[in-house]
């Protein structure tokens, strides 16, 4: 068997033997007929970032291969912002290679994720989905390279406080139990984010760990593996709805939320970016250091960074996290295992030892490629992002390197090797542009550079309207107010408590 699949956890593809990637109509119609699935889900991302949930109960052949082939129609009024009542059926068609037996369904059921479809039969231009498709095919048409993501996904699990074991305040990371609560929570995460046919790098307990109102916070983070950029979204947005979907059942609560109280760690949606050319991961040189390629993308993302916001950071909590000395950038800065930098290269495995060897004496690394495990992540985003239009912008900036003649001399400007926050970097500091630090700042620095994301016809200008609409819905003086007053930062938080 095909070593890519020789251990998926998706039933499905262990089921037909074949990648997800490879699913036909016929594929799927054969799984529910040999598995006695009596039920079939479309979900999809609707504007707000969550996932909506189409059933149909299957006991006709017939009707199966009518709602696989046509999908159905739904009202894109109720889903997106930007859709009026009067014009707004959609179709919804599923995509074969998202299915999987659902984990939490009563009767046997398969889901699948939905693309849009307009009254033509045409992609819907403006849906999240569709322009981070563009997107990555725009990135390929300049480049000739994919690009690729993953994110790492951090959230808070919350329950009363038992006063039991507790972890050391702020020092939760990679934490092992009885101090961490909620790792086999975590893991049984996993387990079913794997199901999906989530690709998980690892999991682990995260720094923060508090109590507040009698209740204990506990953050955690999964984070994934790097794939294309439209799989990457598919996952991170399953992802969220599985640890939902869990600790509901299990009487937890959990939060995506960027910030919760002040001194304490915010929960961030790094992403980190490959790109790669016939499955060669460009990031790195033939001298495994960090290419021309990779730096003219981090310029990319230099140069649009404070727009950028606009899509990662879309609430008013966002910019709470977005401080000095909290592992959150602040600064249009990139760097190598610098965590106060917006953009960071992180530790690779690139020096010329064999830690198999010296760790196992008679072992050896063998003919693993560790040139595929280095990528550049940036720090800035949230969950409160949709990340699909996330995902579609940075595809865009990581582009736009690749078409500014300077991209170069920019990243060699906007490099640092230090801890940019520390006294003695005072001058290197305020000569680095800053990231905004509300959502109207955000929304101005958008349109400032809109064309550029609106360019091939990436970005609809109506979905750049709403977005910009949406971050100036929010009063910037309640947000610096919430600053100084606790209450009032309580009320904002749990306000956007459910982002994303």
């Amino acid at each position: 068997m095909d070593k890519h699949i020789a251990l998926c956890k998706n039933e499905i593809v262990a089921a037909l033997g074949k990648p997800a990637k490879e699913f036909t109509k016929d594929d799927i119609i054969r799984f529910i007929t040999e598995h006695g699935i009596e039920m079939v889900n479309f979900m999809y991302p609707a504007g707000d970032g969550r996932l909506k949930t189409l059933n149909f109960v299957i006991n006709d052949l017939d009707y199966l291969e009518t709602i696989l082939s046509l999908g159905e129609r739904v009202d894109g009024s109720s889903l997106f912002p930007f859709i009026s009542a009067g014009s707004s059926d959609l179709y919804v068609l599923p995509r074969f290679r998202t299915a999987f037996v659902d984990p939490f369904a009563e009767l046997p059921t398969v889901t699948m994720l939905c693309s849009f479809f307009d009254k033509d039969g045409k992609p819907l231009d403006s849906s999240p989905e569709h322009t981070l498709h563009k997107a990555c095919t725009e990135f390929e048409s300049v480049t000739g390279m994919r690009f690729e993501a993953m994110g790492e996904l951090e959230y808070y699990v919350i329950s009363p406080d038992s006063g039991q074991f507790p972890a050391t305040d702020q020092k939760g990371y990679h934490e092992s139990g009885p101090f961490a609560k909620y790792n086999d929570f975590r893991t049984l995460c996993m387990s079913y984010i794997a199901r999906t046919g989530g690709r998980i790098k690892y999991g682990h307990s995260e720094v923060g760990n508090f109590t507040l109102g009698g209740l204990n916070y506990e953050q955690n983070e999964i984070e994934f593996l790097p794939v294309d950029a439209e799989e990457a979204a598919d996952q991170l947005v399953l992802a969220k709805w599985v640890i939902r979907n869990l600790a509901a059942r299990l009487g937890h609560d959990v939060t995506f939320a960027p910030k919760i109280t002040t001194g304490k760690a915010g929960s961030g949606l790094h992403i980190h970016m490959r790109i790669t050319r016939d499955g060669r991961n460009m990031v790195l040189d033939a001298d495994r250091r960090l290419s021309d390629t990779a730096r003219r993308a981090i310029a990319g993302i230099m140069t649009l960074a404070p727009a950028l916001t606009a899509f990662g950071n879309t609430n008013p909590t966002s910019y709470f996290r977005l401080v000095p000395h909290q592992e959150a950038p602040t600064n249009v800065c990139w760097g190598d295992r610098n965590r106060s930098v917006l953009v960071r290269v992180p530790l690779g495995w690139t020096a010329d030892a064999d830690m198999c060897a010296a760790a196992n004496p008679g072992s050896n690394a063998g003919t693993v490629d560790a040139t595929r495990k280095q990528t550049f992540e940036i720090r800035s985003a949230d969950c409160s992002a949709n990340v699909y239009e996330l995902l579609a912008a940075l595809a865009v900036a990581a582009r736009h390197g690749f078409e500014m003649p300077d991209a170069l001399e920019v990243a060699e400007r906007t490099y640092v090797d230090v801890n940019i926050h520390s006294a003695e970097n005072a001058d290197r500091l305020a000569a680095l542009a800053s990231l905004p630090v509300d959502c109207s700042q955000s929304a101005d620095c958008l349109q400032a550079v809109r064309g550029i994301f609106e360019e091939r016809g990436v970005f609809p200008a109506g979905a750049i309207d709403g977005i910009m609409a949406r971050l100036r819905s929010f009063d910037p003086a309640e947000a610096h107010a919430a600053l100084a007053d606790e209450d009032l930062m309580q009320r904002l938080v749990t306000r956007h408590f459910h982002c994303g």
